[in-house]
C-alpha cells in the first residue's frame, strides 16, 4: 500500500521542480506544474534562473487549487546578488501568486549585470546577500514566509551561520543515493536546517537508476526504481524535488513506499562501494574544478574532474 506523503518543516516531503533541462521551456512547465497539481503534488519548486516563474506562476493560478494549500519555492539568481529587493520583487512579479513560501539564495557565487561569472574575490560576499535577504521578511512580509539557501557546504555554512539573525529554514542540494551528503545533512539537521534534495534522480548521469541493488529492491515491492530511490529520500528526512513531463512518472514519483531498514540501508549505504560515490550535477562536471566561478575548494566541495566525490561527503 502507498505511504502518504508526509510534511517536513511544514513542506510537502515530495515536490515539483521545475528546472526543465534548460533555460525558459515555459509552456513545458505549464502543463507538467498543471499536471502535477491535478496528481496531487502541493509542493512547487522553480528559480528565476530557470526563466519559467511566469508559465509556473500561471499553472498555479489556473489550478484553482487554493493558494494556502500549497508550499512554493523560488530563487535569487546569481546575477541578482548586489540587488537582492529588486530580484525577489521581479520573481513575486512573474509569478503572480501574492506570496512565495521560500525564498532561496540559489548559489553562494555572484555574477555581474550581463550574467557573467565572478570569482569569490570580484562577487558580493554571500554574508551581505544573507542579510539582506533577511530584511525582505520585514520590508515584504506579506510576500515571503521564509528563506533559505542552495548549494552551501558545511565550510560555507559555518561563515554564515554566525551572522545570521534569522537561520536558513532549508538548504536544496543534490542528494541521490551515490551522493547522500550524509555529514552535510547531519549538521544541517543539528542546526534546524531542512535539506531539499535536488536531482532525487540524477541529471547528466543516473547510473544509480539502473544499480543492480536499486532494482533489486524495486523488484521486490513492485515499484520503479526512481520510487526506491524517491521513498528512500523521504524516508531518511529530506526533501526531493524530482521533475518529470510525463504524466504516468508524475504519479509515480509521488506514490511512496516505506522500505524495510534492511532495504533502506542497502540504498543509503550504496554510495561506499567503488566508484560509485559521485555527483550527477551538471554544474560540477561542466567546467572541471570550478562552478559558477569559484573552485571546488571555495565551494567547499570535494568534487573530482571525473565526478566523484571524497569519503568525507
Amino acid at each position: 500500500m502507498a505511504a502518504p506523503v508526509p510534511t517536513y518543516h511544514g513542506i510537502p516531503a515530495v515536490g515539483l521542480g521545475c528546472w526543465m533541462g534548460h533555460v525558459g521551456g515555459a509552456e513545458e512547465a505549464y502543463t507538467m506544474v498543471r499536471e502535477a497539481l491535478k496528481l496531487g503534488y502541493r509542493h512547487i519548486d522553480t528559480a528565476f534562473g530557470y526563466g519559467n516563474e511566469e508559465a509556473v506562476g500561471r499553472a498555479i493560478r489556473d489550478s484553482g487549487i487554493p493558494r494556502s494549500e500549497l508550499f512554493v519555492t523560488t530563487k535569487l539568481t546569481n546575477g541578482h546578488h548586489h540587488r537582492v529587493v529588486e530580484g525577489f520583487e521581479n520573481s513575486i512579479k512573474n509569478l503572480g501568486i501574492g506570496y512565495v513560501d521560500l525564498y532561496l539564495m540559489h548559489w553562494p557565487c555572484a555574477a555581474d549585470d550581463e550574467g557573467k561569472d565572478l570569482t569569490k574575490a570580484d562577487g558580493r560576499d554571500f554574508v551581505q546577500v544573507w542579510k539582506e535577504m533577511e530584511q525582505l521578511l520585514q520590508t515584504h512580509a506579506g510576500q515571503v514566509k521564509h528563506i533559505g539557501i542552495s548549494n552551501f557546504s558545511i565550510q560555507n555554512l559555518e561563515v554564515l551561520l554566525p551572522q545570521c539573525s534569522v537561520t536558513p529554514f532549508a538548504n536544496q542540494v543534490e542528494v541521490n543515493p551515490y551522493h547522500p551528503q550524509i555529514p552535510l545533512k547531519a549538521y544541517c539537521e543539528s542546526k534546524g536546517i531542512q535539506i531539499i534534495a535536488y536531482g532525487p534522480l540524477g541529471q547528466t548521469r543516473r547510473t544509480f537508476l539502473k544499480d543492480p541493488e536499486v532494482i533489486a529492491v524495486a523488484k521486490k515491492y513492485d515499484i520503479s526504481p526512481a520510487q526506491v530511490c524517491i521513498s528512500w529520500s523521504v524516508q531518511r528526512g529530506t526533501i526531493p524535488i524530482p521533475k518529470s513531463s510525463n504524466p504516468e512518472r508524475l504519479k509515480q514519483n509521488i506514490t511512496l513506499t516505506t522500505l524495510a531498514e534492511e532495504d533502506f540501508q542497502k540504498i543509503e549505504n550504496l554510495h561506499k562501494q567503488p566508484g560509485k560515490h559521485r555527483s550527477s550535477d551538471m554544474m560540477t562536471l561542466m567546467v572541471p574544478g570550478s562552478v559558477w566561478g569559484w573552485t571546488m575548494e571555495e565551494m567547499g566541495w570535494h568534487v573530482n574532474h571525473d565526478g566523484t566525490i571524497a569519503d568525507d561527503q
